[in-house]
């Protein structure tokens, strides 16, 4: 008994991950506001989000953070913050031109003039802002011009590839047709509704009129907007939330996933030929099996990622909810429809009383298999009135991957019993130590960093380098093979919730470390094969032009072929 027993403990220690805060060391604690205490409309709940990614090329993930303001400072809140990674773990912010004071919401990044410098496109209530790097630490506001800046209530962006002519193009979600003008003359204009039998809370999305979302075509570096003649245009007026571009039926090109808040999710099916041309997207959410969960409801989308959840080789999806629903996993049958799985995989009990944001599919603990990662957080505040709907603070939860798409809650560590309402979940390799860290933004409070100190396993790192003005490689797809198995990830900065995350790919590895082959699809359809790499580097593959291999804390990586 006492052999089983130490047995036990032994394996629950090797289980257990540790995610530390390090928000206060790193110098990150500036406060995310989302207007009023009370939360009195529906502008103030969305949160705002964050995004890593090496702005001035030196080799380490910066942090581009989103704030929202108060109808108080409309127009003069404390804006968004550019934080240049100093290494050892701190950041220090910079003034770079991109320090909006609007009503912040979301942000997504690509190199949009393929310059080989990374730019930013800010979602805002109000105005957007499309920010081009202009490679000597700062940048400079293009929106005007780029025709981009819309004037709605946006939330989540992506960039994205979907007519395969090499440069990126850009699609964002509209929540809801708002405005606050007349509500700053006279807030009583609008009556609170009644939630769970008496509490006064903001009124929507039910109600109100959809947003537009819409798309834009990058023509050499101008963007023309082709949300009518694309297609998209036939499933607007939902309520957008959070977009993952992927090509979920492997035809070869980029299709979208939208989840809408209790409307019906959108999947848009990319119908462009072989060379990418004559696109025209078809919304196929409902007989793909992932407009409505698998008892046929609308849920209230927030947050959304792809993966290879369940190890077949093939993109999944993973959609976070209002209380009182389950998050849902929609498993990919390998021909682009989907079938909601979630009870079967772990993932209806532990997340029916928690209401999700960001979400990432990540391999926290270097074991070769997709872990998920949901940050959670109350949109009422009212709630904390009544032992009836749940707590405004809630902890996130990080679910384990048993190997065969079936999940686990654990305990996250220290940094994951805080209880806060969270939004926007970002990840990346921050520390460069070759495990996925977390950053997550949360309302009316400082956001929280969790460095990854419990992975167990080795690793390979894989960032691309495309040849042309596609420079992360964004689209492309990653095979590596190691011990006759085979992972697969696509390269994918765009998803979870309003943010963007580390473009490079992290491979779990086992203990003796070699990797048998990696095999890179780029997105024009051209093949780079790797053969026999050593573990716990990074891989740079260079389309066209050979690879490097180098340790992750090196500037300069050392060519090997």
């Amino acid at each position: 008994m006492l052999i089983f027993v130490l047995l036990l403990l032994c394996c629950i220690v090797r289980a257990d991950p540790l995610f530390v805060d390090r928000t206060r060391e790193a110098g990150l604690e500036r406060e995310v506001v989302n207007g009023g205490p009370g939360k009195q409309f529906i502008l103030e709940s969305t949160g705002s989000g964050a995004a890593f990614f090496d702005y001035d090329n030196d080799g380490d993930l910066d942090l581009y953070a989103v704030n929202g303001s108060t109808y108080d400072a409309y127009g003069a809140g404390p804006g968004n913050a550019l934080y240049r990674n100093e290494g050892r773990g701190v950041f220090s912010e910079t003034v770079a031109g991109v320090e909006d004071r609007g009503w912040g919401v979301g942000v997504a990044v690509g190199d949009y003039d393929g310059d080989g410098y990374r730019d930013l496109y800010v979602s805002n209530y109000g105005a957007n802002i499309l920010y081009r790097n202009v490679a000597d630490g700062t940048f400079v506001d293009v929106s005007s011009q780029m025709n981009v800046a819309g004037e709605d209530f946006s939330a989540s962006a992506a960039f994205f590839d979907y007519d395969k002519d090499g440069d990126l193009d850009l699609y964002v979600t509209n929540y809801v047709v708002f405005d606050i003008e007349p509500l700053l003359q006279d807030p009583e204009l609008q009556d609170p509704c009644i939630y769970l039998g008496g509490l006064r809370v903001f009124c929507g999305p039910q109600g109100m009129e959809g947003g537009r979302d819409r798309l834009y075509r990058n023509d050499d570096g101008s963007f023309a907007d082709v949300t009518l003649s694309s297609g998209v245009a036939t499933a607007n007026f939902n309520f957008g939330m959070g977009v993952v571009p992927e090509d979920f039926d492997g035809d070869g090109d980029i299709d979208l996933f939208v989840a809408n808040d209790e409307t019906p999710n959108v999947l848009f099916r990319n119908d462009g030929d072989s060379a990418g041309t004559n696109v025209r997207f078809v919304d196929i959410a409902v007989e793909a099996g992932v407009a409505y969960n698998g008892d046929g409801e609308v849920e209230s989308g927030m947050g959304v990622d792809a993966g290879d959840g369940d190890g077949d080789g093939d993109a999944d999806l993973y959609v976070t909810n209002f209380d009182g629903e389950t998050n849902t996993f929609y498993e990919n049958l390998g021909d682009g429809t989907f079938v909601d799985i979630t009870a079967q995989s772990g993932l209806a009990a532990p997340t029916v009383s928690f209401l999700g944001g960001g979400v990432r599919f990540f391999d926290f603990d270097l074991d070769g298999d997709l872990d998920l990662f949901a940050a959670n957080g109350h949109v009422y505040p009212q709630v904390d009135e009544t032992s009836a709907g749940g707590r405004y603070g809630q902890r996130n939860q990080l679910f384990v991957n048993s190997g065969a798409g079936v999940f686990a809650a654990v305990d996250g560590g220290p940094g994951l019993t805080v209880e806060k309402s969270s939004r926007g979940t970002i990840s990346g390799d921050y520390d460069q130590d070759g495990d996925l860290d977390l950053y997550i933004t949360n309302i009316d409070d400082s956001p929280t960093l969790l460095r990854n100190d419990g992975a167990l396993g080795n690793y390979l790192a894989v960032q691309l380098q495309g040849a042309g003005a596609n420079r992360d490689g964004l689209g492309a797809q990653v095979r590596l093979t190691t011990g006759g198995r085979t992972q697969t990830r696509t390269v994918n900065g765009a998803s979870s919730y309003l943010g963007h995350n580390d473009t490079r790919l992290y491979f779990g590895l086992p203990k003796n470390g070699r990797v048998e082959q990696v095999e890179v699809t780029w997105p024009d359809g051209g093949v780079t094969r790797i053969a026999d790499l050593p573990s716990n580097r990074l891989l740079v593959v260079r389309q066209n032009d050979g690879y490097a291999v180098r340790d992750l804390r090196e500037t300069d990586p050392t060519e090997v072929k």
